[in-house]
C-alpha cells in the first residue's frame, strides 16, 4: 500500500490557516452507486476546489486529514472511497479492510463516475461552491487524477503524487497516462520519488514527452533520494520536499483557477 496507517499529510508551510467545516457525507455515482465521501469547505472567499483520490486503502483516515488541511490552506476539498461497489459503502477502511481485492475489481470508468459526482458535490454550495476544481491523487489515485484530464469534468488541472505513468503487471498499458496524454485537456502537475523504483525516471521522462506533444501545460518534478509515498508527516527527513510538494501545488492551483 501506498501509506502506512499511522501516516498522516504534512500541514501546509503556510501562516494564518483558513478556518474548516467538515462533513461525512455519502454521494450518488451517475450508475446510482451510493458512496462515502468526506469534505472540508473553507471559510476563504472565492475559494477553488479540490477532489482527493485515494491511494489502494480508499477513503483513508490520512485523506480526511489531507481535505482539512486543503480547507485551511484555502481550497474546498472532498476525498471519496473507490470500492463501494464491491464492499458496500459505510464500512471504515481501516487496518482490518482488505483493500487489495477491491482495487482488483476497480474500473476506469467507474472511478471517473465517481470523481464527476465528487467534483459537483465540490461545486455545489454544500461542498464550497468551487468555480475552479481540481483533482489530486496518491499512487493508485496518482494515476487516476492524471487521466481526469481526459474527462469531461472540466477541470482546472490535475495532481499526481507518484502515480505511475506507464504500464506494468498491475497497470495495463490502456489506462497509461503515457498513452493517454494525447486525450488530456487541462493542465497536469506531477510530484514523484527519485528513489521510487516503481516509477522509472525515464517513464516520467516519456509522459512529459508525450505532455508536450499533446500540447498540455505541464510540470513534473522528481525529489532526489525521496522514497515512494514520502509526503508523509512522519517522514520528517523528507519535510523539507514536502514542503516544496505543498508550495508547488498551492501555486499550481493559483495559477490556474482563473
Amino acid at each position: 500500500m501506498c501509506y502506512e496507517t499511522t501516516a498522516r499529510p504534512p500541514r501546509p508551510p503556510i501562516a494564518g490557516g483558513a478556518g474548516a467545516t467538515t462533513r461525512e457525507l455519502e454521494l450518488t455515482s451517475a450508475d446510482g452507486t451510493r458512496f462515502d465521501a468526506f469534505s472540508a469547505t473553507t471559510d476563504a472567499p472565492d475559494a477553488p476546489g479540490m477532489v482527493i483520490l485515494p491511494d489502494v486503502r480508499g477513503l483513508h483516515g490520512f485523506y480526511k486529514d489531507l481535505a482539512v488541511r486543503f480547507a485551511e490552506a484555502g481550497i474546498h476539498a472532498a476525498a471519496f472511497d473507490y470500492f463501494a461497489r464491491t464492499a458496500g459503502a459505510g464500512t471504515p477502511r481501516d487496518d482490518d479492510f482488505e483493500w487489495m481485492p477491491h482495487v482488483m475489481q476497480t474500473k476506469p470508468e467507474q472511478i471517473a463516475a465517481d470523481v464527476a459526482a465528487t467534483v459537483a458535490l465540490v461545486r455545489s454550495a454544500e461542498g464550497g461552491g468551487a468555480k475552479s476544481v481540481f483533482t489530486v491523487g496518491f499512487c493508485f489515485g496518482g494515476r487516476n487524477s492524471f487521466n481526469q484530464a481526459a474527462q469531461d469534468h472540466g477541470l482546472a488541472g490535475v495532481v499526481g503524487f507518484y502515480g505511475v505513468v506507464g504500464a506494468s503487471e498491475r497497470y495495463p498499458e490502456a489506462t497509461a497516462p503515457i498513452n493517454l496524454a494525447a486525450s488530456y485537456r487541462c493542465p497536469v502537475l506531477g510530484l514523484f520519488g527519485g528513489a521510487d523504483p516503481g516509477i522509472p525516471a525515464a517513464d516520467v521522462e516519456r509522459f512529459g514527452q508525450a505532455l508536450d506533444a499533446a500540447g498540455i501545460e505541464h510540470e513534473l518534478h522528481s525529489y532526489d533520494g525521496a522514497p515512494h509515498s514520502f509526503f508523509d508527516r512522519a517522514q520528517e527527513q523528507f519535510q523539507k520536499e514536502s514542503d516544496d510538494a505543498w508550495r508547488r501545488i498551492l501555486a499550481f492551483v493559483a495559477a490556474h483557477a482563473g
